[in-house]
């Protein structure tokens, strides 16, 4: 595990940030430098000013300009990645086990391994490596499902705290519909639940904290959903759980409780779990007024792109949804989603807005499913890419063009670009757990929640000397990876350093 370095006094860093307070819209602050106070204190930015200013910023904070940490050509700050969904004891098998609809999926590989954490030490092995992943991937932040084990989830919060990351860790609830011997009692549950709430409190670190965590409907009835509310509203804790994520979902909860026509979002919402800090993983098959009764309780969507494709039947709407007041972070969703890196959930989301602009291409042009035949004479007002008017060779298949116009509305509706996914996976998912005052964006007043980025490395990709910095770090998000992370601090600690 990377050792976590700490430090009693304030001290500086200065180089190139790029961060994005706006949607799509990041910011770049070329050769700035950042003053970051004391650990203890929570490693605050005290102040952001140019380069030439060091001096004087220095003197006014009694900092050696030699100790400053000094970012070299080709190196970039960025704020710390936050990744909304994490199952911890499936990390085993991340990178397997894509090949089964979600409910099947669970019993024949998700239950079985869980059930294994009944064993605290084996577990908390799982758990160290997943902490020192996830930290070398560029996580700061995360929100993550441990098991019905208490033991092993106060393992789990125990090994985030070592990395130094900010944790928010839920010991799952279950009372029905689960396999012999991973299943729990109503009573059971609660009476957990409220011993690990309380545990996570004496830890007394504010990195740390406890969520209310129903597994889904399938596997929690309503006392236990209603118990479990109460929890959240006396403790005041954040809540995370999974909400009508595929269809066989779907059809699973509405077996369970036919008498409800409005879905997981109403039984959620009846027992209390739609509230400020609640986090709901997928929701690719909410309805317009489950998404606005979210909007309107302020409970945020995880948005797991990766594992969509997989299991969620459905491409996540995230302009749509936000459009209608929800928040929106993205989530890793390791192991439905087979790679622990943000980066490759920020790509995913990207390519799953391009996969639902072309679904509706598809609903807006039926005409798709029968080509029309080819043409046999030029087409003399078809543009060649200057949009001059040709006579070139007849195409075939005219009838599949959608008119530039509809395609700009559909684009405009649903694209989201490396710049879209990066606010997500920063400001979006600080959004979500009432961060956005300590996390997601490097501003005076927040923590030092950071990752030193190295373009250097060509093992990713090249730099070359046409690109400016925001090229660069477009190019980190869409092709970089862990060899190009240098350094993370969170809250102005240094929890990861790779080796030179």
């Amino acid at each position: 595990m990377s050792k976590v370095q700490a430090t009693s006094t304030t001290w500086a860093c200065r180089g190139t940030i790029v961060h994005i307070k706006t949607f799509a819209q990041p910011q770049l602050l070329v050769d700035h430098i950042v003053i970051i106070g004391p650990t203890e204190d929570g490693g605050t930015i005290q102040a952001i000013c140019s380069g030439d200013k060091e001096p004087e910023v220095c003197s006014r904070f009694d900092i050696d300009t030699q100790s400053i940490v000094r970012l070299e050509e080709g190196e970039l700050l960025c704020p710390g990645f936050i990744d909304l969904h994490v199952h911890a004891p499936q990390y085993s098998y991340t990178g397997t086990a894509t090949d089964r609809p979600v409910m099947e999926w669970l019993n024949t590989y998700a239950f079985p391994r869980e059930t294994a954490h009944s064993d605290s030490d084996a577990a908390t092995k799982e758990y160290m490596k997943l902490c020192n992943r996830l930290v070398a991937h560029g996580t700061t932040t995360v929100l993550i499902f441990g098991t019905i084990y208490k033991a092993a989830c106060q393992r789990l919060a125990l090994c985030l705290q070592a990395q130094g990351l900010r944790g928010f860790v839920g010991k799952v609830c279950m009372d029905r519909q689960s396999p012999d011997g991973y299943s729990e009692t109503t009573s059971d549950s609660l009476a957990d639940t409220e011993a690990f709430i309380k545990w996570v409190q004496q830890l007394q670190d504010d990195k740390i904290h406890a969520v209310v965590t129903p597994r889904f409907v399938p596997t929690c009835t309503p006392e236990l959903l209603q118990g479990l509310g109460q929890l959240a509203a006396q403790f005041d804790t954040p809540i995370q759980s999974h909400i009508s994520e595929s269809f066989d979902e779907v059809e699973y909860s509405s077996a369970l409780h036919p008498e409800n026509a409005g879905g997981d979002t109403a039984l959620f919402d009846k027992a209390g779990l739609l509230r400020q800090r609640a986090v709901m993983a997928h929701g690719t098959c909410l309805t317009d007024p489950e998404l606005k009764v979210l909007g309107q309780r302020g409970t945020a969507l995880a948005h797991c792109p990766l594992s969509n494709f997989f299991f969620g039947d459905r491409v996540l709407h995230v302009r749509h949804a936000m459009q209608l007041g929800v928040k929106i972070g993205l989530g890793t969703d390791v192991a439905g989603g087979y790679s622990p890196s943000m980066l490759n959930a920020m790509r995913s989301c990207v390519i799953a807005s391009r996969a639902l602009c072309m679904s509706q291409y598809a609903t807006m042009a039926p005409q798709l499913q029968t080509p029309a035949p080819p043409q046999t004479e030029p087409n003399p007002t078809r543009q060649n890419l200057t949009g001059v008017a040709t006579a070139a060779s007849a195409e075939p298949g005219d009838s599949f063009c959608i008119p530039a116009g509809s395609r700009k509305e559909v684009q405009a509706a649903n694209l989201l670009d490396w710049k879209g996914a990066f606010w997500l996976a920063t400001v979006g998912g600080a959004q979500a757990l009432g961060l956005e005052k300590i996390c997601g964006t490097l501003e005076v007043g927040k923590a030092f929640d950071a990752l030193r980025v190295d373009t250097r490395n060509a093992a990713a990709f090249d730099v070359f000397p046409a690109d400016t910095p925001m090229d660069i770090f477009q190019k980190f998000v869409n092709l970089g990876d862990d060899r190009n992370i240098k350094a993370v601090w969170v809250g102005g600690k240094l929890v990861h350093q790779k080796a030179s």
